[in-house]
């Protein structure tokens, strides 16, 4: 679990949603960019539900990170059990691998702030404005773009089918995916009409900055999409490794089963309103 924390460590605290259906933790920097990350129950080895709604609660990532690895024992898979809210609303975890020892830990938890613009991603038309590139080259493309400056160009267009990243700025830089030339490295792609949108590179890059190198040893693409009024949505899946004596799910084609793998999000606004 740490490891697909880390994803959106980079944001101080975060809010906890809490469903039937699983875990949601959101973090938000500055209202311009925001990170979900979702636990399905099925990743638990027992997840227990019983509350009415969907309890939120906000706490401090960093400390949840670090009970969290305190817990763990390098080489060894560890049981914790996590539980809220405790008498005082905190969030309360505990070892029960060893019955000799016992590590416990508690979190104070607070009544979240509002999350600025949680909505539902509404698309740009009737066809996707979206493309899948190997998380690998994304991060690798949008590492080179550190050089050029502070906002990003991103550029689809159908004919020929590609993607362009453009960044202007103390240099020039272009970096362009042909769908045609290579659907090795983008696996897939949408697009009816040519659409131009700019982002800030800082944030752009907090969505590939700390992707787990098991995503990149698997290979795994990320998918990008453009909604209405330029909103960017980066979508990674993380595979979240069972204890030692669960056996993963793999179906007859030998993939991961879905409900071991985490899904994360981000949604990131366009420097502009309009399209360009």
């Amino acid at each position: 679990m740490c490891m697909v924390l880390l994803v959106v460590h980079h944001v101080k605290d975060a809010v906890v949603e809490l469903s039937e259906h699983g875990v949601v933790l959101i973090v938000e920097d500055t209202g311009c960019l925001q990170a979900k990350v979702y636990l399905q129950r099925e990743l638990f080895v027992i997840y227990e539900y019983g509350a009415h709604g969907r309890p939120r609660f906000g706490l401090s990532l960093g400390l949840l990170v670090d009970c969290l690895n305190t817990f763990s024992v390098p080489g060894h898979s560890n049981t914790i059990e996590i539980r809220y809210p405790g008498p005082d609303m905190q969030l309360l975890l505990r070892s029960v691998d060893s019955p000799d020892a016992c590590i416990y830990a508690e979190i104070r938890t607070r009544i979240p702030d509002t999350v600025s613009w949680d909505y539902n991603f509404e698309p740009a038309g009737s066809t996707p404005l979206s493309f899948t590139v190997k998380s690998s080259a994304l991060k690798e493309a949008i590492d080179d773009l550190e050089w050029p400056g502070s906002s990003i160009q991103i550029i689809l267009q159908p004919t020929p089918p590609s993607v362009t990243f453009r960044g202007e700025g103390h240099g020039d830089l272009q970096i362009d995916f042909m769908y045609h030339v290579n659907t090795e490295l983008l696996i897939a792609f949408n697009c009816d009409h040519r659409v131009s949108y700019s982002y800030k590179y800082k944030f752009l890059r907090a969505t590939t900055s700390n992707i787990p190198s098991s995503v990149i040893r698997d290979n795994r693409g990320s998918k990008l999409t453009i909604g209405r009024g330029g909103m960017l949505k980066v979508q990674h899946l993380v595979s979240v490794h069972r204890p030692s004596n669960q056996h993963p799910h793999i179906d007859s084609a030998g993939y991961q089963q879905p409900s071991r793998i985490a899904y994360i999000e981000f949604f990131v606004k366009p420097d502009e309103d309009e399209d360009t």
